[in-house]
């Protein structure tokens, strides 16, 4: 039963792991048996991060690149798989968020978000993929939302993008489940994370959660790591095109 949930032997990339969700999803893989591959823009910040998981006992390697290149990641990923290895778990992890009123919306903001919130997760997914169709055998995890279900005011274009995750999630695992790839989403409710900095500090937005969630709580990063590595081992073996909700209740509740 254990080897349901061994992932000793894999080799995992995990797109923005410098911090937050990432860095937690790395560090439960790890702790599951793969050997990681950090991924982000700042060298020095996945450096440390690379240093501290290292410090934890874990293999940890580095592979900076920016994600919303379709180039750069290809020729990344490329290189890797040349020189390093297989990476046979992806996690599709790096995101961002721009808070302002729709009809305000800066068109410079909602590009990066489209760049860094969707097509990251193209160009990183579709690089990965080209191996493991080879290969036969690949996991990919995306990180929507429940943005990818509901909606805020405020963060219409970071639901769009959350949204299309899920709809691509669906379109890889279309395409690509029939050369033994599993691709499905994993989307976290509201979470205590450097991205929602801002909304946990503000007592008011915080008294709303607790209300709205029937959990009564902000979530704890380290409580993706079952899901995550539920949908990066074996045990998932026919689990394809999947939004695995993590929000304590709150896709569910009215």
């Amino acid at each position: 039963m254990a080897g349901l949930f061994d992932l000793s032997g894999k080799q995992a990339l995990i797109t923005g792991s410098s911090q937050g969700i990432g860095l937690a999803l790395a560090r439960g893989l790890a702790g599951a048996g793969a050997a990681l591959v950090l991924n982000g823009r700042d060298r020095a910040k996945l450096e440390t991060a690379a240093d501290m998981l290292r410090a934890e006992g874990f293999a940890v390697q580095t592979l900076p690149f920016d994600v919303t290149d379709h180039a750069a990641a290809r020729a990344a990923v490329d290189g890797f798989e040349g020189n390093r290895g297989p990476i046979d778990i992806l996690i599709n992890n790096a995101g961002m968020q721009h808070r302002a009123p729709l009809d305000e919306f800066p068109a410079d903001a909602f590009q990066r978000l489209l760049q860094t919130n969707i097509a990251s997760v193209f160009n990183v997914a579709q690089a990965c993929a080209r191996h493991m169709i080879a290969r036969r055998a690949g996991k990919i995890v995306n990180i929507a939302s429940v943005q990818s279900a509901l909606a805020r005011p405020g963060i219409a274009p970071y639901t769009a993008t959350k949204g299309a995750v899920a709809n691509l999630t669906k379109g890889m695992a279309t395409d690509w489940a029939r050369h033994g790839l599993q691709c499905n989403a994993l989307a976290p409710g509201y979470f205590d994370t450097p991205l929602n900095a801002a909304l946990v500090a503000d007592p008011a937005f915080t008294e709303w959660l607790k209300k709205r969630t029937p959990a009564g709580r902000w979530g704890r990063v380290e409580e993706l790591v079952g899901a995550a590595v539920f949908l990066s081992a074996p045990a998932s073996s026919f689990v394809n095109g999947t939004v695995l909700y993590v929000d304590g209740g709150i896709t569910a509740s009215l």
